[in-house]
């Protein structure tokens, strides 16, 4: 795996590391398309529900689907918060906290490093073309 990463998304993915706010790749993506695992490809979330958190980060409201993501306890550097990690993969993905915008208030903190982001034009080229769909106007 680490000759498939670098360094950065070994960090990320495999060690529980954030990358530096505002120094990453997707924090201020506005392209409409999917966010999915580096590692597995599995889709995990859509820029449709992507919003500006002002935190340096890609944020998100919620996932594409519950169920390919996975919410556990973190209480590492003295702080208690929700980790977030790929189902499927069991990597590490980011944070989930309360402060995101109304209704759900559901702010998924993510790193850039441990997403791929897929742009719409190319979602059926790669094989999602199933979420297709959600950017139908």
């Amino acid at each position: 795996m680490r000759e498939q990463l670098t360094e950065r998304q070994y960090e990320v993915t495999h060690n529980l590391g954030t990358e530096p706010a505002f120094e990453n790749e997707y924090w201020n993506n506005d392209r409409e398309g999917l966010y999915v695992d580096i590692i597995t490809g599995d889709p995990l979330f859509s820029s449709r529900d992507k919003y500006d958190s002002g935190s340096g980060w890609p944020s998100f409201t919620k996932p594409l689907n519950d169920g390919l993501i996975r919410k556990e306890g973190d209480f590492s550097g003295g702080l208690v918060r929700t980790a977030v990690r790929s189902r499927l993969g069991n990597y590490h993905l980011g944070y989930l906290f309360n402060d995101g915008p109304e209704p759900t208030k559901l702010h998924y903190r993510l790193n850039s490093a441990s997403l791929r982001f897929v742009p719409k034009s190319d979602l059926e080229h790669e094989g999602y073309n199933r979420y297709l769909k959600l950017f139908e106007h």
